[in-house]
């Protein structure tokens, strides 16, 4: 069977960026750069976003396009006879299934959050009740199952119609609203009184408060931040690679993909740091920040409830984007392992799925009493713990050593396939920086991780 190709170039960046931005550059980032010092912890991350992120991201699309499979297959073709790199290939598919485990159960609840903005359910609670709100909804386990498996379902039908009319073309509009509603909130949010306190606090380096949170602390925080926000380590980016053709250089690719994340992930801080400086609230509350702390930004608002539909609408779309995308992946995965047809592979995966997400979903009400990483923890905890810290910096480490080891692919036959194209071309200075100094910063990565 000849394998299906994206339509345009914008497709492939619009998709591989879909995937990039999500939970973590929207609803992770600002909250992470209100606890480590605003402006300083953004320089930072942009530091290793481009020594970090964009190296790995090259190597996973030369992978997938020199191999044209899916990353459960994609090492049969490239590794060298009676290897066992493709042993990884299957640890990326289970990834894969392990992070949409909990990522469609999130994801549903920004679907809950934009149904309750558009509805007025939050509209005049106090900053007490609108903490019940969350809590409420955590505990309602009809609600969770409803909204997990509606982005479920979904996810999969738009997967079934094809990569180019369905996934593609979805995934364009998509994008392309979600970078019109970020631009018009961030405006809005800009010009409230008193919210440029909030965009000094954001984007001005303060380095005394580096010196107070400590400058170790810092930038081991900017280290994992830039390395997660890009999807990298099981494949997801792989499958995006094998539905390209040759005409550009796969460095130049991986700049625009990593640009529009970070375009994204900086553009989320000015809708929410101007918003919380304007209504005094408090912009290190951590993970709460989001589900909590603006919905009683947006009560403030003059239409409030306009602002909030919009805001949790671009939060849908982040976060679903991420969710096609990596079902996208995992059908792929399917239709390569087992040779069935792409509806077949998403019908399959739909009823999968849900039974899955199950424990997630319910791991605030009917199943709370499992706590598997001590007190207070919950089904998801662990579930992202797996894929965060573990999955995502182990699966980068052996992409990379793949890539530059003369046992696996080898760096010659990996820069010649990221070469091919008109565009940024790796450069021979780099080959000792990817061989030896990437790999020991990944350990590093990873060992903190655990820690």
């Amino acid at each position: 069977m000849e394998r299906e190709k994206l339509a345009s170039r914008l497709g492939f960046i619009l998709l591989s960026a879909g995937c990039a931005i999500g939970i973590g550059n929207v609803w992770k980032f600002p909250y992470v750069v209100g606890q480590y010092g605003g402006g300083a912890f953004v320089l930072f991350y942009l530091l290793f976003l481009l020594i970090f992120g964009v190296p790995i991201l090259t190597m996973e699309f030369s992978m997938g396009r020199a191999a044209q499979k899916s990353p459960v297959k994609l090492y049969q073709v490239l590794q060298k006879p009676n290897h066992k790199w493709h042993i990884h290939g299957y640890v990326c598919m289970f990834a894969n299934y392990l992070l949409m485990m909990f990522y469609t159960v999130v994801t549903g609840w920004m679907l809950y959050y934009l149904y309750a903005s558009i509805t007025g359910l939050y509209i005049g609670l106090d900053s007490n009740q609108t903490v019940s709100f969350f809590t409420n909804m955590l505990l309602d386990y009809k609600a969770m199952l409803i909204c997990t498996i509606t982005v479920i379902i979904s996810g999969f039908l738009i997967i079934s119609v094809g990569l180019v009319k369905g996934l593609e073309k979805v995934t364009k509009v998509m994008m392309v609203l979600l970078i019109v509603l970020m631009l018009t909130l961030a405006i809005n949010s800009i010009f409230l009184k008193g919210g440029m306190e909030g965009l000094i606090f954001y984007l001005k380096p303060d380095f005394n408060k580096v010196k107070e949170i400590g400058i170790l602390n810092v930038i081991i925080r900017a280290m994992t931040q830039s390395f997660f926000t890009l999807s990298l380590g099981i494949g997801a980016m792989a499958i995006f690679g094998s539905y390209i053709d040759k005409k550009h250089s796969l460095l130049n690719e991986s700049v625009n993909v990593a640009v529009l994340d970070t375009f994204v992930a900086l553009c989320s801080g000015l809708i929410i740091f101007p918003a919380c400086f304007a209504y005094n609230i408090n912009v290190d509350s951590g993970p709460s920040l989001l589900f909590i702390t603006l919905p009683n930004v947006f009560n403030n608002l003059v239409a409030g409830r306009l602002w909030g539909s919009l805001f949790f609408l671009f939060m849908l779309f982040a976060a679903y984007s991420t969710v096609l995308a990596v079902f996208e992946n995992i059908i792929s995965c399917c239709m390569d392992l087992f040779k069935i047809s792409r509806k077949k592979a998403c019908y399959i995966n739909m009823i999968l799925l849900i039974v899955l997400s199950l424990p997630c979903a319910l791991g605030f009400n009917l199943l709370s009493n499992i706590q598997p990483l001590g007190v207070g923890s919950t089904i998801l905890d662990l579930e992202d713990y797996l894929v965060s810290n573990i999955l995502l910096p182990l699966g980068s480490l052996i992409f990379l050593i793949f890539c530059t080891s003369k046992y696996g692919w080898g760096y010659d036959n990996f820069t010649q396939e990221a070469n091919t194209g008109k565009g940024m071309k790796l450069q021979k200075w780099m080959k000792f920086y990817l061989k030896y100094v990437l790999p020991i910063l990944l350990i590093v990565v990873f060992i903190l991780g655990l820690i």
